[in-house]
């Protein structure tokens, strides 16, 4: 493996001088060597910028109405974008919901009124007695065949469905590679301070509405949820970067993705509160207060947006909202936490056999996505037609199996005589979902896992339900039923669907808080928060016995995205362990413009540390490569500047030697450029703090510096494998290494350069 940084990483590191390894960790090193393709951002560096640039706008404004305007529109920018992602991802979402709604139904036939109207709208109040519509014409009929042949309509059911899903996956393939998948675990980097150049474009977000749609209408048991949270990113990164304050400044856009991410949940469940927790509680890494407020009122946007386009023409925001008016009893908590078992085992199971998968299709499958997305929509769409609760939409299915009896029977739900065929129908619904989810999700289209797990806990909690209510239908007078009142039901199935169904999208993605809240905003029942957080409570339990963390960190892991999480990893460790000791430095005084542009040219790091002579490694300062770069641009546009320039690294004055003293074309004083107050820490310091650091501050480099001298540095990437191998125990070492005259051999190797190769030790500071 190629032990050199990243470009932006900071430093290289020879072979040579790696640390020591355990053998067994030479899996994990190979796992983690993709960390060099990612850029990381300095959080610290963008602050500084906006500080800058926020001055000079200031002081060239006067005290005219119009300089006013200026910087109150400056103030406002972020409110004005939060605004317009808001208003967009309302509207995105709900021209999702129509066209896949519309999709949906084309599978099962067409509306002779208008081709353009799913039939919902082509019935609209012409249903006759019996729930039939004259306007909607089966695919049979219009074949002039007998109304609802059965093998005509399943033949053209499955052609429309093998059809949709080739159509997304040729366009993923074609213009948006980054369209395929969830993509909440790349928006979880690249929120914890990565760059993944293009994944948040235009380009993306057009490729993946319109595959989202065809997608979910081709049948796979995938969702439109988890890629409405990336949608949301790429239209709050296209939006922002119009707007000055976050053209430039990845800091400051951090804020509208954590913002457009809350957007996108709010959207997808219809739930504006749920969403900001989910951001605080799953996506964001950093979560300021005035990141709070931002997201909340982008989240709010986005809901009153959908809320107003109104696309299923029901006054809801998502087609399963449900409302509980019956209260639940002491005795049902055993049923309660028995769909929690269930969730966390199906979590743990259906998230260890995915990997598996993944594993293999990344391995066997790479180059065949759309072969793959149509091969496993056409067997989705066979096996599915024969099952009423697969063949429906899942949002449509989970809106009939959450709803009372009291709101009407739908499909035999509520009919005792029909209780055990409608039971086998929903079990195995449950079992096959659970198959093709493990070998769906991630295939190489628009994909999500949020609305396929609810459907999943809906089925076995519908299931649950329906066997407890027909416990008590045979057996009244059982001692667990004897708080039930005569006349009023005493087990509401639906209840314990929508139970299943919050407990099989915890054991998934392991929300906690932020799903209690959706699920509520998607009942409005206060009497169900308790059982609600039992279920989840058990749920966390049961799988983290199994795994930790979700489907999201998992794919992070084995898609090997640089992401810092878990500090349990690194205890005991600490940061002379795993810091480069071997860094190219600038020294204050002896270096010519050559030496410099030649370091630039071979390497590409992000900054270099600067110290006082290479003989005592004294740290005075940092430089960032574009503050360098744009310094010796600058100065050779303003005046003629020779190669052997001498290049002064210091935030002191001083005066040329005699021989150049009054030609400016001979010296380039760097010091106005220089930070002085970088990023440091004691080599001793615990990683586990120096990875709060880079996640709470978001320094790209840390410095490390005994007694004032400069001794190693440490990049989020030298956390990164810190966590997935096992650095042995290593002495500090204080003494310098050997110093090399220009660029080592090694083209792996860092730079040194000796403070002989300049004759200017002698130099004498400016009074």
């Amino acid at each position: 493996m190629n032990s050199q940084h990243n470009s932006t990483g900071g430093s290289a590191v020879p072979e040579s001088f790696n640390l020591p390894r355990e053998p067994e960790d030479e899996e994990a090193l190979k796992a983690i060597s993709r960390y060099e393709d990612f850029a990381t951002v300095d959080w610290i560096q963008d602050a500084n910028m906006e500080r800058s640039r926020r001055q000079k706008l200031v002081s060239g404004l006067d005290s005219s109405w119009k300089s006013w305007l200026w910087l109150s529109f400056e103030a406002g920018q972020a409110w004005v974008v939060a605004l317009l992602v808001g208003c967009t991802v309302g509207l995105n979402a709900a021209l999702i919901n129509i066209i896949s709604e519309w999709l949906s139904d084309v599978k099962l036939g067409y509306c002779s009124t208008g081709w353009w109207l799913n039939q919902k709208f082509c019935c609209w109040e012409v249903e006759d007695e019996t729930g039939s519509c004259a306007d909607w014409y089966d695919w049979s009929m219009r074949l002039n065949f007998p109304r609802d042949l059965f093998f005509i309509n399943w033949v053209f059911y499955i052609m429309f469905a093998s059809l949709f899903a080739f159509v997304a996956a040729f366009l993923v393939k074609s213009y948006a590679p980054y369209a395929a998948g969830s993509g909440i675990s790349e928006i979880k980097v690249i929120l914890g301070g990565f760059v993944i150049k293009g994944f948040l474009g235009l380009w993306t977000v057009i490729i993946k509405s319109l595959g989202v749609a065809m997608v979910v209408a081709s049948g796979l048991s995938v969702g439109k949820e988890g890629p409405a949270v990336h949608i949301a990113c790429c239209i709050g990164n296209v939006i922002s970067r119009n707007f000055s304050k976050f053209k430039h400044n990845k800091a400051r856009k951090r804020e509208i993705l954590s913002a457009a991410s809350a957007a996108g949940v709010a959207v997808a469940f219809g739930s504006p509160i749920g969403g900001v927790l989910f951001s605080l509680e799953e996506i964001s890494s950093f979560f300021p207060l005035k990141t709070l407020w931002r997201t909340f009122f982008c989240a709010l946007v986005s809901t009153v947006t959908l809320q107003a386009i109104n696309p299923f023409r029901t006054g809801k925001l998502v087609i399963f909202e449900v409302t509980y008016n019956r209260d639940w009893h002491f005795f049902e908590i055993f049923w309660f936490i028995l769909l929690g078992v269930f969730g966390g085992l199906y979590g743990a199971l259906l998230t260890k056999l995915n990997l598996i998968v993944a594993t293999y299709r990344r391995k066997y499958l790479r180059d065949y996505g759309v072969q793959e997305a149509t091969i496993l929509a056409f067997v989705t769409a066979v096996i599915g037609y024969f099952n009423i609760f697969m063949r429906m939409d899942m949002g449509e299915m989970m809106s009939i199996l959450f709803k009372e009896c009291e709101e009407g029977d739908f499909y035999g739900l509520c009919k005792r005589q029909q209780i055990g065929s409608v039971m086998n129908l929903l079990f195995w619904a449950t079992i096959l979902r659970i198959c093709l989810c493990i070998i769906s999700y991630g295939a190489k289209v628009p994909c999500g896992i949020f609305v396929p797990s609810m459907a999943i806990g809906a089925c076995f909690g519908r299931f649950v339900g329906m066997g407890v209510q027909a416990l008590h239908h045979n057996y009244p007078s059982l001692l667990m039923f004897s708080t039930c009142q005569p006349d009023v039901p005493c087990i509401t199935p639906g209840t314990y669907s929508f139970l299943g169904a919050a407990a099989a999208l915890c054991g998934v993605t392991k929300m906690t808080v932020s799903l209690v809240v959706i699920m509520f905003e998607l009942t409005g029942a206060l009497t169900y928060i308790v059982p609600t957080m039992i279920t989840i409570m058990v749920t966390k339990a049961v799988g983290d016995l199994f795994m930790t963390g979700g489907i999201a960190d998992q794919m992070i892991k084995l898609n090997g995205f640089p992401f810092l999480d878990k500090e349990d990893h690194l205890f005991g460790i600490s940061v002379s362990q795993v810091m480069v000791r071997d860094q190219t430095v600038f020294a204050s005084t002896g270096m010519r413009l050559e030496n410099i542009e030649q370091i630039l040219e071979e390497c590409s790091y992000s900054g270099f540390p600067i110290v006082e002579t290479r003989k005592n490694m004294k740290l005075t300062g940092f430089i960032s490569r574009s503050e360098l770069t744009y310094a010796i641009e600058k100065a050779k546009r303003t005046r003629s500047i020779s190669p052997s320039a001498y290049c002064f690294f210091s935030t002191e004055d001083h005066n040329p030697p005699a021989e150049i003293e009054g030609n400016s074309s001979a010296f380039i004083d760097f010091g106005p450029w220089i930070d002085q107050t970088p990023f440091t820490v004691h080599p001793k310091l615990p990683l586990e703090t120096a990875m709060d650091l880079f996640k709470k501050m978001g320094p790209r480099t840390i410095l490390v510096e005994l007694n004032g001298r400069l001794v190693g540095l440490l990049t989020k990437k030298d956390v990164l494998r810190a966590v997935h191998t096992k650095p042995v125990e290593d002495p500090l070492l204080p003494s310098r290494p050997e110093v090399h005259r220009g660029m080592s051999a090694d083209s792996s190797s860092a730079y040194f350069f000796s403070d002989s190769e300049v004759e200017l030790d002698t130099l004498a500071p400016r009074h």
